[in-house]
């Protein structure tokens, strides 16, 4: 685990809690602990303020790992805070953090890669786009 809080993220982001993500024991679901990861990365993937995607194309997950570190329990929020720990040619590294409480309870590194929509093939990030994502840039990691 990194020692982050969410402040140190460029990124802030945020879900509720529902009754249904919850699991026989009433912590929330694992597989939920993704959903609120995509919250965060979709808030630069696909931000309407900030525009990164090429025209007729689109964002794949490449790769997602999770690591679960405390329970998330419902009611409540969850904070996720969303940096970008690499900018390569047609993909995004991501490092995210899950908060509750102001306690750290999950971190997720991922790859999202920009394809062509009607090939699915990766296609490169125009420098326009680069540019705009520097300031999502996680500095002291």
């Amino acid at each position: 685990m990194r020692e982050m809080s969410l402040s140190d993220f460029p990124l802030q982001s945020y879900d509720k809690i529902r009754y249904g993500d919850t699991d026989r024991q009433g912590h929330v679901n694992n597989a939920k602990f993704a959903t609120f990861f995509e919250t965060g990365r979709v808030e630069i993937l696909y931000s309407r303020e900030h525009v990164i995607l090429d025209e007729k194309s689109s964002f794949v997950a490449a790769s997602v790992k999770i690591t679960f570190l405390k329970e998330i329990n419902w009611p409540g929020t969850v904070e996720v805070g969303t940096g970008i720990i690499k900018i390569g040619n047609s993909s995004i590294h991501l490092f995210q953090q899950l908060h509750q409480n102001g306690e750290c309870v999950a971190e997720a590194e991922s790859v999202s890669v920009q394809v062509l929509d009607k090939t699915g093939k990766s296609h490169p990030l125009t420098q326009k786009a680069k540019t705009t994502l520097e300031r999502w840039v996680l500095t002291d990691l």
